[in-house]
């Protein structure tokens, strides 16, 4: 068994890394700090809200500069703990580095059902949805400007994990066995981060008609039998917006139906990165992800995906079945 000394969270803002630190730390008796507590308690005692801060942060480098240094001094002291930090990753070395994600909707959702305090308050789902993009939008500009680094980039992790339909339980029991070694050695030890997807947010780049052994029902009997931790990990890209299937497909189609909340993947290529010949994993899912794809795969296993912009802007968005102009 594999144990790293810490174990340090980043990610989106609803996405529950504050409820699931809390309760990581309790169970392997580990001592956890919160830099967002930090920077609320700040923004409260300037009387701003949180996004009227990392503004004010952008101009005004005191803001960041005695969050780095506490977080460069725990860093150095090599204390094991958790750490719930945007940037905690930049000055952690060793130590288990966990992205969670959640979709933003969901995301919004969360923040407007728990109580607000001054610092953070939003008075409609779209208001919350809009003012965390902002919010996100201008720690990540600050942190490329301040750092060199974008905390949106996949492979500054070790572990991405989406919260979306997976409950708190099941993120802090997949964390766990990652840090303690029993999920994802061979991703982590060759080629990191380890990916842990919601299968319903993924998408095909294959038509359900060209794929062979999609609707095996003794393989999707045994993949439901085994549990998502004992499926070997797809093959993943991702666009800087949408996780997309190089490859395993059957094996994606087959989690989708076993109910799964998390399938662990590996991440071939994000954005500019080539995923075959050259082409990089943006221009590769633009090419292969079209709506009669989408629409299919949706059909085919009881779920929605968001049409992407790219199949929005050609104007050859079909209905399922339907031939496409000029058939």
């Amino acid at each position: 068994m594999t144990v790293r000394q810490s174990i340090v969270f980043n990610g989106d803002l609803g996405s529950g890394k504050s409820t699931v630190s809390v309760e990581i730390a309790k169970r392997l008796g580990l001592r956890r700090v919160s830099v967002g507590d930090l920077y609320r308690q700040m923004a409260q005692e300037r009387q701003m809200t949180a996004l009227q801060l990392n503004l004010h942060a952008e101009l005004d480098q005191a803001v960041d500069g005695y969050v780095d240094q506490l977080q460069q001094d725990i860093a150095a002291s090599g204390e094991s703990l958790v750490m719930d930090s945007r940037l905690a990753w930049h000055f952690f070395t060793d130590a288990l580095k966990v992205h969670m994600i959640t979709e933003p909707t969901e995301a919004a959702r969360r923040v407007l059902a728990r109580p607000s305090g001054p610092a953070e308050s939003y008075t409609s789902l779209e208001e919350a949805r809009a003012k965390l993009r902002e919010r996100s939008e201008s720690e990540r500009g600050r942190f490329i400007v301040r750092y060199g680094v974008d905390k949106a980039r996949l492979r500054n992790y070790d572990l991405i994990c989406d919260s979306t339909r997976a409950n708190p339980e099941q993120v802090i029991g997949h964390i766990i066995d990652v840090y303690e070694g029993r999920l994802g050695a061979d991703v982590l030890r060759d080629a990191p981060p380890l990916l842990l997807l919601d299968p319903t947010r993924v998408y095909p780049t294959e038509d359900v008609g060209a794929l062979r052994g999609l609707w095996d029902a003794g393989f999707v009997d045994e993949v439901a039998a085994a549990g998502d931790e004992a499926l070997e990990p797809l093959t993943i890209g991702f666009t800087g917006e949408y996780f997309f299937v190089v490859d395993g497909h059957r094996r994606l189609s087959a989690a989708i139906r076993s109910g799964f909340p998390l399938v662990p993947a590996r991440l071939v290529a994000e954005v500019d990165e080539p995923v075959v010949g050259g082409t990089s994993a943006a221009d590769y899912f633009t090419a292969q992800v079209r709506p009669g794809t989408v629409y299919d795969w949706e059909a085919a296993h009881g779920i929605t995906l968001p049409l992407p912009a790219h199949c929005l802007l050609a104007g050859d968005a079909v209905l399922a079945g339907d031939p496409a102009p000029g058939a």
